[in-house]
């Protein structure tokens, strides 16, 4: 087995709290992921998206284990990545919220061909074929061989930093 932490590095102390408040100072963009796995259509606001190869065009996302969107990602064999602009806070909003069905009016959307739902009017979009989920601690890395781009227009990104939602000026 490889080890990642030299013998020589300081004994681990870092607590949670300690976590949460160095990623709370860590500016990340602000993107919704959408799938169907089979058994309706799922998705879920997430600041994780990584560009992770050029070729072929890979990117990475991070999901919890426990989340209620797991299951459909893990049973599906696509996904949409939206790029959100700052005039998407609402529905980054509604995409964080638990217990509600995100798809629901005043969201607008259609199904691919292959039943992954599009959200209308985003910035951007990524088309995703899911390559590979790896077990990460309580979160599943995914990782999805991108496999068309749409950007509709020039945007100012929405991004999440200190617990909530910004953008560039």
């Amino acid at each position: 087995m490889t080890t990642l932490i030299p013998a020589s590095a300081p004994a681990i102390t870092a607590t949670a709290e300690d976590f949460k408040r160095v990623f709370r100072a860590h500016p990340a963009a602000v993107v919704i992921i959408t799938t169907d796995g089979g058994s309706g259509p799922a998705g879920f606001t997430a600041t994780s998206l990584t560009s992770l190869s050029l070729t072929p065009p890979l990117v990475s996302f991070a999901l919890a284990t426990n989340s209620s969107s797991w299951p459909h990602v893990r049973d599906a064999t696509g996904a949409v990545v939206h790029f959100l602009a700052d005039e998407h806070e609402g529905l980054a909003t509604r995409f964080a919220t638990s217990g509600i069905d995100r798809f629901a009016a005043p969201t607008r959307f259609t199904r691919l061909p292959s039943g992954e739902p599009v959200l209308d009017g985003v910035a951007g979009r990524l088309y995703l074929d899911i390559e590979a989920r790896v077990p990460a601690g309580d979160h599943h890395l995914v990782i999805g061989r991108v496999r068309q781009v749409n950007t509709e227009t020039a945007y100012q990104p929405l991004v999440y930093h200190a617990g909530g939602y910004r953008t560039l000026d």
